[in-house]
């Protein structure tokens, strides 16, 4: 696999200053370069030599086992899992550490990373109203016997009626083969998940990292986040009497392989970052609606620099959804292809408000749903307010599929888009959205007063990845698009943005 995102090194740092500069970007975590505390205790454990009679303070006095080995620890302390073994059963650790005196398990010696597998219990790693954790360099499985019933997890971190927990960092962790049931939420199953449930005290995150991860045929969620406290004005219907929103997410370069249902799902989150992550394979095994990656009932999410492909089915299976109880969330940047399911989801749940969302530098090849009212772009269920979509390109090789298609009133507005069907012709069945400025190539067009109607002139006539849709010299795209002030100076390749700019993605000159 190679993660088709073809920018530069300086084009990437290019693109993250200017948007910092815009105000989306959150502050990186000074955390990731602290070096561990020296206060605490040192924990080995060793599951094929050790003893659980030993006193576990140095490599070669280790435990055996993970039952041991789940106990209390202090602010620094760390426990130490040795490499190329296997060790069954629950590790399920008590005690908190802080954001300077974390408590960490990692791994030690050579060879492959120790693995956990649990054997089909709730979690193989289980931290349960705990805080202060950092997690780096486990294999982590949990299989067991087939189940409709039960909910299983690789990592599960869950707070109930606890408060706020802070700093939790998940770090090269890989999460496999976890056959759990098909639950979404609340607490679901899969393979790196943060929960919050219980209804007494209101209870969230504060400072979560997951990043440089891999999770791999999980059901059903492969990471996510869910909570029981997602009450407010937007989500009237929402869990709980108050909506107590995750801050301080950030989700980053993580790869997620063939997973039942979710992809990377954000629930009640306030100003999270999901960047860098591949998402290869969702929606496999599940009977619900899922998508590649997305968010529930959260505001202020910046998605950038993702890829998302092989979504399965036509029941959503979306790489991208702006769903209920979203605010003000970006998607940019993001490469889609060959999902069964479309690129765009945008579905507003009843009697909630989806407001203010953006996206914008997308580009979308060969993504497809046969099934109506879905299509490529999907803008169905409730209406949405001041939903804008522009600068993006969208081209599939499928006749029988729409580019963009409606239910009903909408609320979005399309623009400075690209939109280009298959050889046979790709409809656009939207009758309400409001569209301006958009190039159409082998596709009806809508009502767009100031319609191009032509060939974009791609480099290739055939796009199969993202560098085909840029654009050759005397494109009909190059210099017509409409400015719009929205602070962001480079594209989807790097290039900055000319003014005026370039229709679709591509904004090279």
């Amino acid at each position: 696999m190679s993660i088709s995102l073809i920018r530069s090194t300086a084009a990437a740092t290019a693109l993250a200053a200017a948007v910092s500069v815009a105000g989306l970007l959150p502050a990186a975590a000074s955390a990731h370069e602290r070096p561990h505390s020296t206060s605490g205790t040192t924990h080995y454990v060793d599951c094929l030599r050790g003893s659980d009679r030993a006193s576990g303070t140095n490599s070669g006095t280790a435990w055996r086992t993970l039952a041991k080995a789940s106990r209390a620890y202090e602010p620094g302390d760390r426990l130490l899992l040795r490499r190329g073994r296997t060790c069954a059963g629950v590790l399920a650790p008590t005690g908190s550490g802080t954001a300077a005196e974390p408590i960490s398990i990692d791994a030690y010696g050579k060879g492959a990373k120790p693995r956990i597998e649990g054997g089909g219990a709730r979690a193989a790693v289980f931290l349960l109203n705990v805080e202060g954790w950092e997690l780096r360099n486990l294999d982590i499985s949990n299989t067991g016997a087939h189940t409709t019933t039960d909910r299983r997890a690789g990592l599960l971190v869950r707070l109930t009626d606890h408060g706020v927990g802070r700093h939790y960092v998940v770090d090269g962790v890989d999460v496999h083969d976890v056959d759990g049931a098909d639950f979404k939420d609340p607490d679901p199953s899969g393979g790196i998940l943060f929960s919050v449930t219980g209804s007494a005290v209101p209870t969230r995150f504060d400072g979560v990292r997951i990043e440089d991860s891999t999770v791999r045929h999980t059901d059903r969620t492969g990471i996510g986040t869910s909570s029981t406290w997602g009450r407010r004005a937007e989500h009237p219907n929402g869990p709980g009497t108050s909506w107590e929103a995750i801050t301080g997410l950030r989700i980053q370069r993580n790869k997620v392989y063939d997973v039942g249902g979710d992809g990377i799902v954000v629930q009640t989150a306030k100003g999270a970052l999901v960047e860098h992550n591949y998402v290869n394979g969702f929606n496999m095994r599940s009977a619900g609606y899922n998508a590649g990656i997305w968010a529930w009932n959260s505001d202020d999410v910046l998605y950038q620099y993702n890829e998302v492909t092989g979504g399965h089915g036509t029941l959503d299976s979306m790489a991208y959804d702006i769903d209920g109880g979203n605010n003000r969330n970006v998607y940019q940047y993001n490469y889609s292809h060959d999902n069964e399911g479309g690129f765009l989801l945008i579905c507003n749940g009843a009697g909630m408000t989806t407001n203010g969302n953006r996206v914008r530098h997308n580009i979308s090849v060969n993504d497809r749903n046969t099934m109506s009212p879905y299509g490529v772009i999907s803008v169905v269920c409730a209406a949405t307010t001041d939903t804008r979509v522009y600068g993006n390109t969208v081209v599939t090789d499928r006749a029988n599929t729409a580019l963009v298609s409606d239910n009903g009133p909408t609320g979005v507005t399309f623009r400075n888009n690209i939109f280009v069907g298959a050889a046979g012709g790709s409809p656009i069945s939207d009758t309400q959205s409001v569209y301006g400025n958009n190039l159409y190539w082998r596709t009806a067009q809508p009502r767009d007063a100031s319609a191009l109607s032509a060939d974009p002139l791609f480099a290739s006539a055939s796009p199969t990845a993202a560098r085909d849709v840029r654009l050759l010299a005397g494109s009909p795209a190059r210099g017509t698009g409409v400015p719009i002030a929205d602070g962001i100076t480079r594209d989807y390749f790097g290039n900055r943005i000319p003014t005026p700019p370039n229709v679709g993605a591509d904004q090279g000159r």
